[in-house]
């Protein structure tokens, strides 16, 4: 990991291999701030004209490398621009610093010196970091900076956005790891060793005692595979703590589909279909190691969807834990199966709140795209969720529980039914939050982030590496942190 530093004073001074500098967006040139006339000292003063001639004019994280002239340590000045300077948004910084970061792959040491929050670029500046270790025997390239020096930041931001990043950073390694090395028993282990080491406790349930306990939907679908599934769960104790909330994971460590198998093309992404439950582990143990005083128990289903003899078939209907009936229509519906018995046994706790967030809808992507997360449920919490998510970045839109979709959930031989009667598209990410509805009290204040889209990246941008990008691990800390206050 690498280390984040905070500093003061002049960047011009910096000891660093790469100088980062914020700049202003300009009609000609970039603008250049006053705290950066060291810096343009160097350029003779000219630093603006220089980067207006090599096209960069200030927009958001567009990037100019330039040989430091002498007078500074560094070997390289990267110029990032920062967007309007009346209208200056966190995210922007966070995006910025990313993209610097990830350019500066292969150098050693790196300074970043930007106007607004320091925080937010040293958050950036920590994600923008991140490499995938990968399986390639010669190493896989550049190694990201060994050290990052936020000008600006006090020792506590660069303290939180460490957390925050190496919690993002498991989190993204999960749902990366191939499927062959992240089978359910193998990432209850992980999952263990990373909740221990947070302080944590751990409880593991085995095939035996998901039986024992009446864990219809994790057994159905984790039936088709010689893996046994999993049902782990985290506590975090703080004393004094007067809010209790619950997160909840759905983690298919593989999803053929099942019976109703899915195409190929594509299938192998499908080992990413535990990043809810890798994303909730993650924010469980940031809160742990942030120190926020509000309790959290952390409850993810693991399973394997493999088609085979034992496999669970459309038309089967399967008791879930909390002794409700569902009539499966479609085993490549898996998720909300498994969810609904993660639930159950959350609520058994009595919280607070409860938030799960699941890959769980093909819907989502196509209605809302790979950067919006699908909020359902109680009004009060989708709203936080979404005002959060703008300001961390993982940006969310509340969606309904339109009457007609509720009625095709109805199922003539079991309390509700798996999909939409006949199998139709209607409204298909919010027939998963429909489902899911029916197994939280009206009372209990609850939050289904469908993360279908947002969980992955096709391609690298700003703080984001290309794959995995541990969404929403750093809003529901934010979350976690509204009910510490």
């Amino acid at each position: 990991m690498t280390d984040l530093i905070s500093a003061s004073g002049d960047i011009a001074a910096a000891d660093a291999e790469v100088l980062v500098v914020g700049v202003f967006s300009g009609e000609d040139a970039p603008a250049i701030p006053e705290s950066l006339s060291g810096v343009d000292a160097a350029f003779g003063g000219r630093l603006a004209e220089q980067l207006a001639v090599l096209g960069n004019t200030g927009g958001p994280s567009s990037l100019t490398r330039l040989p430091a002239p002498e007078g500074l340590a560094a070997k390289l000045v990267f110029a990032v621009g920062l967007g309007d300077a009346e209208d200056l948004e966190d995210e922007a910084l966070r995006r910025a610093a990313g993209t610097a970061v990830r350019a500066a792959f292969g150098e050693t040491s790196v300074a970043i010196a930007f106007e607004g929050d320091p925080e937010a670029t040293a958050v950036g500046a920590a994600l923008g970091a991140y490499k995938f270790a990968g399986y390639k025997t010669d190493g896989g390239g550049d190694a990201a900076p060994e050290s990052i020096a936020v000008y600006g930041a006090n020792e506590a931001a660069t303290a939180k956005a460490t957390v925050l990043a190496e919690s993002v950073a498991l989190v993204k390694d999960w749902a990366d790891t191939p499927a062959n090395l992240l089978r359910p028993p193998a990432f209850a282990v992980e999952i263990e060793r990373a909740a221990t080491a947070a302080g944590l406790d751990v409880e593991i349930l085995d095939g035996e005692a998901l039986a024992e306990g009446g864990y219809g939907g994790v057994l159905a679908v984790g039936g088709g595979s010689d893996a046994q599934p999993r049902l782990v769960r985290l506590s975090y104790r703080p004393e004094g703590a007067a809010k209790h909330v619950a997160l909840v994971g759905k983690g298919i460590t593989f999803d053929s589909g099942g019976i109703n198998i899915k195409p190929g093309a594509g299938m192998w992404a499908m080992k990413g279909d535990m990043a809810g439950a890798a994303a909730v582990v993650g924010a469980t143990i940031a809160a742990a190691k942030l120190g926020l005083n509000v309790a959290v128990t952390c409850t993810v289903a693991l399973a394997e969807n493999m088609l085979s003899g034992s496999s669970f078939r459309p038309s089967d209907v399967i008791t879930i834990r909390n002794g409700m009936t569902v009539e499966v229509l479609n085993t490549d519906a898996e998720g909300r199966l498994v969810l609904a018995d993660a639930l159950s046994r959350a609520l058994e706790d009595e919280p607070d709140a409860v938030y799960d967030v699941a890959t769980l809808t093909g819907g989502q992507l196509i209605a809302l795209g790979r950067r919006t997360m699908g909020l359902m449920g109680s009004e009060e919490e989708t709203e936080r969720l979404r005002r959060l998510g703008e300001v961390t970045g993982e940006h969310g839109w509340p969606m309904p529980f339109p009457e007609d979709i509720v009625k095709l959930m109805e199922s003539p031989i079991a309390d509700v039914s798996q999909c939409a009667t006949g199998l139709k598209r209607d409204g298909h990410m919010v027939q998963g939050g429909i489902f899911l509805s029916k197994f939280v009290p009206d009372e209990i204040p609850w939050a289904h982030l469908d993360i279908a889209g947002p969980a992955d990246s096709d391609a690298a941008y700003g703080y984001i590496a290309k794959g995995a990008t541990g969404v929403p691990v750093r809003t529901l800390v934010a979350a976690l942190e509204e009910f510490a206050a």
